[in-house]
């Protein structure tokens, strides 16, 4: 073990591995409560969906831990499920079963990606003000479904949007769960959103509004009802190129960006390069694919990997023991599904998750009006048009627009004036 994860090397042991993923898991394993929860609303089923979440992310960590030696956790996306499960499925109107489809064509295109060197002219060709404008969007974007969900904030006839009756016991709860949660962030606990969901599960439960399972753990079962039901001919039936795109789009910048950034943290990169790149981005393509096979979103390295790095990860073996305490969960299946139908117990994970993707805002340079409104146009029209791939778009279009009309074309990309010209013809022609 020592040899193939080469520990001596790195300065590390292994029960510093061991005890880093352990921390890495307590601060990512809320995503087997709410990613089955998001996508549950677009008529998925829980079960299937949950053991889905958890094979997907085992596939992918164990992938990047074992042959790229990272000690980085692969799950489904916060951002992308809710962009697959209240945007394409619910605003665009299709099956889930074809949204799964787009997942599965974006993780084929992503695999090919990987393994080119097409993928790098991609990631350049986008600014940086417009990949932090996306991430940020995102975050906005959950944080507003968060808040409805927890009917903080509710529909309104005269106004579209206003706040909800903060009396009622589920709100009240769940701004309650939302405090805690932000105590225990401040104070800097590990896994601050999985301790303050149960916390406010408990509380829920002293209120009445939470009822335990009959049994706490059971056999895994369920996933034959998304389990290859995706649909691929209604992809392209139905005309979701622009869908694909962004899942693809997203995940190969937000997944290089994180990865970037933890191996950073651990002291990896040479010359200021990410070696193995190949094989940690393939680890992601392939459980993204995986995951539109088994029925759930698009894969992302998390950023929570870092609190994993923070006590001393420093190889794939962290990945591996997160993988193997994902295993675990998956016969906790009652217990997740009681937790997940509770929104006070999901919401705050979402807003707080919204919030701190908004960080990267700080990085756009908000005195250049060519790189700061198209920017600005993605983070507001993200939730304003319930689309991330509408916000996408029109600042992709806005973009070599101004950079034109300043005479500046050659500070735009060849690529992305193409980006421009599709998601323009996506928008006006085929988005209604």
């Amino acid at each position: 073990m020592k040899s193939l994860f080469k520990l001596e090397e790195r300065g590390t042991s292994i029960s510093t591995e061991l005890m880093a993923g352990v921390t890495t898991f307590l601060t990512m394993v809320y995503i087997v409560i709410v990613n089955p929860g998001i996508l549950s609303k677009a008529g998925m089923d829980f079960h299937g969906v949950f053991i889905a979440t958890v094979l997907a992310s085992i596939v992918a960590t164990l992938i990047i831990g074992v042959f790229a030696n990272y000690p980085i956790v692969i799950a489904p996306g916060m951002g992308l499920n809710a962009y697959f499960a209240f945007s394409v499925v619910g605003g665009g109107g299709v099956s889930w079963q074809v949204a799964l489809g787009a997942v599965f064509v974006a993780g084929i295109l992503f695999v090919l990606l990987s393994l080119t060197s097409f993928r790098y002219m991609l990631l350049d060709a986008i600014p940086s003000s417009l990949k932090h404008a996306i991430t940020a969007g995102i975050g906005l974007f959950i944080t507003f479904i968060g808040l409805q969900n927890a009917k903080i904030i509710v529909d309104s006839p005269a106004t579209l949007i206003t706040l909800g009756n903060l009396k009622e016991p589920m709100t009240m709860l769940t701004i309650i769960g939302l405090a805690v949660s932000l105590i225990l962030m401040a104070y800097q606990v590990k896994g601050f959103l999985f301790v303050g969901m149960l916390i406010t599960a408990i509380l829920a439960w002293l209120l009445g509004l939470l009822h335990f399972p009959d049994a706490w753990v059971s056999w895994p079962t369920g996933l034959a009802a998304t389990a290859f039901q995706l649909d691929i001919a209604g992809v392209f039936t139905n005309g979701l190129y622009a869908v694909v795109f962004t899942f693809l789009l997203i995940t190969l910048f937000d997944t290089t960006g994180t990865m970037l950034g933890v191996a950073e943290q651990a002291g990896l990169l040479k010359d200021n390069k990410f070696p193995r790149s190949r094989g940690a981005l393939v680890a992601d393509a392939i459980g993204t694919t995986a995951g539109a096979l088994l029925g759930t979103s698009p894969t992302s390295a998390y950023i929570e990997s870092s609190s994993g790095v923070a006590v001393g990860g420093r190889t794939g073996l962290t990945a591996v023991t997160v993988s193997v305490l994902l295993a675990l969960t998956l016969f906790f299946s009652p217990t997740v599904a009681v937790l997940a139908n509770i929104p006070a117990i999901t919401a705050p994970a979402l807003i707080i998750v919204g919030f701190l993707m908004m960080n990267v805002l700080r990085k756009i340079d908000w005195h250049d009006l060519e790189e700061a409104f198209p920017a600005f146009l993605i983070v507001v029209l993200m939730p304003l048009t319930y689309s991330i791939a509408t916000g996408i778009g029109i600042g992709f279009i806005v973009y070599p627009i101004l950079k034109l009309v300043r005479g500046k074309r050659k500070d735009v990309h060849p690529i992305f004036y193409a980006f421009a010209v599709l998601f323009f013809i996506q928008i006006v022609f085929f988005s209604h």
